[in-house]
């Protein structure tokens, strides 16, 4: 008889020859259990969606009481469904007034694909400039504008002109000329070791924009809905965008993305050709609910000063320790540089054992990563940091 790893391996497409193998039973709060009840605390989020953890009371009515309602009724855009208007009248709140009308997806590579086709929609041009080490997504779009050739060589060719340049170079930003479509940055790079742009980077950035009326796409896949101690990214720089892309913490665990932009902007998608842009089940209902309760549980009863202070005892915690030769930390995202790849895997994989969940990334393999729930407790904290000293120093 076929063992459930047999079963997975055999009929589920994988991603990675050696996945962690985590048979999942439940999970609630900070907390993961396995299907032998064990206990895991959960310090990645689902590497960030997971805003205010797992099977939040809030999340889980609003669902059920959309369940109730009706699920898929059409494509997108037809029909008016409350949890689609409100959602997006809630984000426009929360957004300056240049960000005012959003368009919902079921993921956050779709949110980038929909904002490139829309910044060559607003400008007439087709270059798209993004950065070494940047991720965007894996659709053609996205591949297109990654900043790491190792994932993208076996699929070309990929979109023409997208051009590569150096993440907080500014001479770099000599290359945005007016042949450019749009510029796509993040204000930290989510694949690389949450590597944080410069306030002078992103202001020259901003200024050769707009000297030749070049779009900003900012992406805050991994950032949006408090990651950062803001609700967006973007609030701890000097910039705004002129397109916005959301997903991962937004659904609370629910699949979601968005791009966003003024409605000037937004509205050349209807026209000429009408349909710019079309998708059937982006903007689900159920889905646009669990985004409404999250970015509501977030505004009303996450403290985001208690949010800073806990981060802040995290890494005062790990930062003696002398195989961490790097920290770098926004918010409660954080990545531990260590000497080498494999010391990385080894602590990653004691962690789990010891019942802590942390991960890698996917462009920095030297760095491990944490992003845990934005509430976690002092408590958790204190646990999680006691796991990983000790996964270290047992892994020596």
């Amino acid at each position: 008889m076929s063992s459930v790893v047999d079963i997975y391996k055999k009929y589920q497409a994988q991603t990675f020859p050696y996945p962690s193998l985590l048979k999942i039973k439940k999970a609630i709060g900070c907390y993961i259990f396995d299907t032998n009840n064990k206990k895991y605390l959960d310090f990645v989020a689902g590497v960030s969606a997971n805003s205010i953890g797992h099977s939040n009371k809030y999340i889980t009515d609003a669902v059920k009481d959309q369940l109730d309602k009706y699920t898929h009724v059409m494509v997108y855009g037809e029909y008016i469904q409350k949890p689609q208007y409100e959602l997006a009248k809630l984000l426009s709140e929360n957004l300056p007034k240049s960000l005012s009308t959003s368009y919902f997806t079921n993921s956050g590579t779709e949110a980038i694909e929909g904002a490139m086709k829309l910044a060559k929609r607003i400008s007439g041009r087709s270059e798209i400039i993004y950065f070494k080490g940047s991720y965007h997504g894996s659709t053609q779009g996205a591949l297109s504008v990654m900043g790491n050739e190792y994932y993208k060589s076996k699929y070309r060719p990929l979109l023409p002109n997208c051009k590569q340049i150096i993440f907080n170079d500014i001479k770099s930003l000599e290359n945005i000329t007016k042949k450019t479509a749009a510029v796509i940055v993040e204000t930290i790079q989510g694949g690389s070791g949450f590597k944080i742009a410069k306030e002078d980077f992103l202001i020259e950035l901003n200024k050769k924009c707009k000297q030749f009326n070049v779009q900003i796409i900012m992406d805050e896949i991994q950032t949006c809905y408090g990651r950062t101690g803001k609700l967006f990214g973007f609030e701890n720089s000097p910039i705004v965008p002129d397109i916005l892309c959301i997903a991962k913490g937004m659904g609370g665990g629910f699949p979601i993305g968005a791009f966003i932009s003024s409605w000037e902007n937004m509205n050349k998608l209807t026209f000429a050709p009408k349909l710019g842009h079309i998708t059937t089940f982006g903007g689900h209902p159920v889905v646009c609910a669990a985004a409404n309760a999250c970015l509501n549980v977030l505004n009303e009863e996450i403290d985001f000063n208690e949010v800073e202070k806990l981060a802040s005892l995290l890494e005062s915690l790990l930062k003696h320790e002398v195989e961490i030769i790097q920290t770098r930390r926004i918010g409660m995202m954080f990545a531990f540089d260590m000497t080498s790849a494999e010391r990385v895997q080894k602590v990653v994989k004691k962690c789990l054992e010891k019942g802590l969940i942390s991960f890698w990334f996917l462009s920095h393999p030297n760095s491990f990563r944490l992003s845990p729930p934005l509430n976690i407790t002092e408590n958790e904290i204190r646990k999680a940091a006691d796991i990983i000293l000790s996964s270290i120093k047992e892994t020596k």
